[in-house]
């Protein structure tokens, strides 16, 4: 079952107890305090269904104006029921522009590249058809590679029709990582670059990445947020009840006026 409803509204539903005969604050529609549109699913399948039509929905709409689409991807596994879903959904994918939000320095054939990901698990069926904007280049750095995957992703459709955003538990959104070296550069909205080489603090286990930056990100025409489960509500809730934007980039994303961001939520 769908609810469009308030984060604290879900907060109490994960964690009080239900007495018989309460009355219950699921099913409220409403845009919470900071202006963002929430959409929280009791279902995980049920969520991707909806999320699925939406982005569908949104993508048509662009081909239908005469003008091509862009769709900015995530990396990680909750999205993957989706691009499933996506790849079989009826879009005219040769008419889409695909890139994704982040991707580490590391080859493509490996397990923990984005753009493999989103190969085998989008770029398929009727997907196959879409064009893809890789941001790995054959440079021995992401910082080297900066200028090239610059000029590359802006050649794409833009404003982007749709991006897809994870998050982390410690706040991080695409390789957007809490005081990492070159977060600073990447927040900057007022710099043209829409790619910027991130060294996270754990960079033995994180690696090297190249990420959209925060100016990129926002010239969307929407950007959504896909989270699940219950850490994930929580790191949410403290993003949005503080403004530090080093210790936790997402609040970028989330305390900004520019762009309309929706979070869709399962738990």
């Amino acid at each position: 079952m769908f609810y469009k409803v308030g984060l604290a509204d879900v907060l109490y539903w994960l964690s009080e107890a239900r007495t018989p005969g309460a009355a219950s604050t699921i099913g409220m529609n409403r845009v919470n305090t900071v202006g963002i549109e929430e959409h929280f699913f009791a279902d995980r399948e049920e969520m991707t269904d909806v999320l699925c039509s939406d982005i569908t929905a949104r993508l048509t709409s662009t081909i239908n104006a005469s003008r091509r689409a862009s769709f900015i991807a995530s990396g990680g596994t909750t999205p993957i029921a989706l691009y499933e879903r996506l790849q079989s959904a009826g879009i005219d994918w040769s008419k889409i522009d695909v890139t994704f939000s982040d991707e580490r320095w590391v080859s493509p054939t490996t397990d923990g590249s984005n753009e493999k990901l989103i190969r085998t698990r989008l770029l398929r069926n009727g997907a196959i058809a879409a064009r893809l904007c890789p941001l790995k280049t054959t440079d021995t750095t992401a910082h080297e590679a900066e200028a090239a995957v610059h000029h590359s992703v802006s050649a794409m459709a833009r404003p982007f029709d749709v991006t897809l955003l994870g998050m982390g538990v410690d706040g991080h959104t695409a390789s957007l990582h809490p005081y990492a070296d070159g977060l600073a550069e990447a927040l900057d909205v007022d710099h043209p670059a829409l790619v910027r080489s991130i060294r996270p603090k754990n960079i033995t286990q994180a690696g090297e990445r190249m990420s959209l930056t925060l100016r990129a990100i926002l010239n969307s025409r929407v950007i959504i947020i896909l989270i699940q489960g219950s850490d994930k509500l929580s790191a949410l809730r403290k993003a949005m009840s503080d403004s530090d934007v080093m210790a936790m980039p997402v609040r970028a994303v989330l305390h900004q006026s520019v762009t309309p961001v929706r979070v869709y939520w399962a738990a």
